[in-house]
């Protein structure tokens, strides 16, 4: 008798059916193998369900069997699901239909369950382009013909993904907690999403409180973020200046077009040194007489006025005698470092000026500081004093009794300012007699008395001359006697002047 081999000539796979319930399983049966190449004297047949054509199924079942084997030989044959698809199976039963003649010694892997004549398998999902392989070992005790047959059964799950996600605008806004007046305020705004998924056009306004605007004169700041990704976030910086001290606080809105909001405020307090300059000195004071002069700075403002400098213009007729303080004199003035003045400091200066002009001198004094000035005027009214010397001689003196003496009166101002309404008296000893007069103005003789009529005004360092020519009529040791007064001297000055007549 030949000898017996077990060679799957035929693959008996009943189709049961395949329909696509709500739960997504499939139940394949095999009908007739499809034979394919040898190797080896080994046979493969597949089946691709539920189409035929791989390219279009979801499981492959490929059976690697001998093509031939002896009688009580043993002998391996080799079952392979693979997944078809790019998803997942789910719920995958493989049942193996023993033949009769097949002694099994041997399974890999262990099945789920041996009923009589069949081995089942169970996995509950086979992954996308996933594969299973079953290994049986057995043997046949006498000659003929086995045919295998196998039924599948599986739950092909078709999935779509849809991510719900939850976008979260978080803005910051920051600005300096306190500035002076004069300085730039940073305004810096950062927008985030802190959330899932994109938020949509995101964008900022933030309307400026009054007072503020950007350097371009706006009143308020418009930023567009655009789209923001999960975790992403923008960052925007505008320079602002405020006109006016005070505290600010404003709030920034960011939107987006999915209808998220958020909201962010910052606050400022803008200080502001003000400076307060006070200048006192005399009313009034004579030409070429030093005045003194006091300078009070403070600060009345609620910030530090930096570097302060203070700066005290001489005017023309004036001149610099001295400083107090370190006042270092310059080419037109006098200068003061005052250095950083608190809020509510002050520092007071002295300045000595000598004034050499008449007339109504005006003194400015200006402090400067950071964010800060201030000015203040000081007037002195300058006087000239008329210093009037009045000076008699006799030209020929002695003279004897019934010759001329000719008396020569001077007068000069020796001040800084006109002397007004001179006037010269003379008085003639009984000895002597009234010959003649000459002067400035004209003379009226009553008796021994000659008045001069007044002289308007005198110019400083004028000189007038008056001469009186009498004659000698008795021997004796006279006086000549001259009176002066004027508006600025209203006791009169007195000079006499001796003569011998013999």
């Amino acid at each position: 008798m030949p000898d017996t081999v077990c060679f799957r000539r035929k693959l008996l796979i009943p189709v049961l059916a395949m329909t696509m319930l709500t739960t997504g399983y499939a139940a394949l049966a095999w009908a007739y193998p499809q034979e394919a190449a040898r190797d080896a004297g080994m046979v493969r047949t597949e089946m691709a369900y539920p189409t035929g054509d791989k390219a279009t199924s979801v499981v492959l079942l490929e059976r690697f069997m001998p093509d031939e084997t002896r009688v009580g030989q043993a002998f391996d044959y080799t079952v392979r699901l693979t997944n078809l698809t790019d998803m997942e199976i789910r719920d995958l039963v493989l049942t193996e239909q023993l033949p009769a003649g097949l002694d099994v010694t041997g399974v890999e892997p262990q099945p789920e369950s041996r009923g009589d004549g069949t081995l089942t398998w169970k996995w509950a999902n086979l992954a996308a382009r996933g594969s299973r392989t079953l290994r049986v070992r057995g043997s046949a005790a006498r000659p003929e013909s086995l045919t295998c047959c196998a039924k599948v059964t599986f739950a092909a799950v078709s999935c779509a993904t849809t991510r719900i996600v939850q976008p979260e605008l978080v803005l910051t806004k920051t600005t300096p907690p306190e500035v002076v007046l004069c300085d730039p305020i940073t305004l810096e705004m950062v927008v985030r999403n802190n959330g899932t998924g994109v938020a949509r056009n995101v964008r900022i306004v933030d309307t400026l409180p009054e007072g503020w605007t950007t350097e371009s004169g706006q009143a308020s700041l418009v930023a567009k973020a655009g789209d923001l990704a999960a975790g992403e976030s923008r960052r925007f910086t505008a320079t602002i200046r405020s006109s006016r001290a005070g505290r600010f606080t404003n709030t920034a809105r960011a939107t987006e077009d999915g209808g998220l909001t958020a909201e962010a405020s910052s606050t400022t307090v803008v200080r502001q040194p003000v400076l307060a300059v006070s200048k006192s000195g005399p009313e009034r004071r004579y030409i070429g007489r030093p005045a003194t002069f006091e300078i009070t700075v403070a600060n009345t403002g609620d910030a530090p006025a930096r570097d302060t400098v203070l700066l005290d213009t001489i005017p023309a007729g004036a001149q610099f005698v001295s400083a107090s303080d370190g006042g270092q004199a310059t080419d037109s003035g006098v200068r003061w470092d005052l250095g950083t003045l608190a809020p509510n400091a002050k520092k007071t200066v002295r300045i000595a000026l000598k004034l050499m002009q008449k007339g109504t001198i005006r003194n400015v004094a200006t402090a400067r500081a950071y964010c800060a000035e201030a000015s203040a005027v000081a007037t002195v009214d300058v006087r000239g004093i008329p210093a009037i010397l009045l000076e008699v001689i006799d030209v020929a003196d002695p003279i004897e009794v019934g010759n001329n003496e000719t008396y020569e009166i001077a007068v000069v101002n020796q001040g800084s300012a006109n002397g007004t309404n001179i006037r010269i008296t003379c008085t003639v000893p009984p000895e002597e007699e009234y010959v003649s007069s000459t002067g400035p103005t004209k003379a009226s003789v009553d008796g021994p008395t000659v008045t001069f009529a007044p002289l308007a005004s005198l110019a400083p360092g004028a000189k007038v001359t008056y001469k009186v020519v009498v004659k000698g009529v008795a021997a004796a040791d006279v006086r000549f006697k001259v009176s002066m007064t004027s508006d600025q001297a209203q006791r009169p000055v007195e000079e006499t002047e001796s003569t011998n007549v013999y």
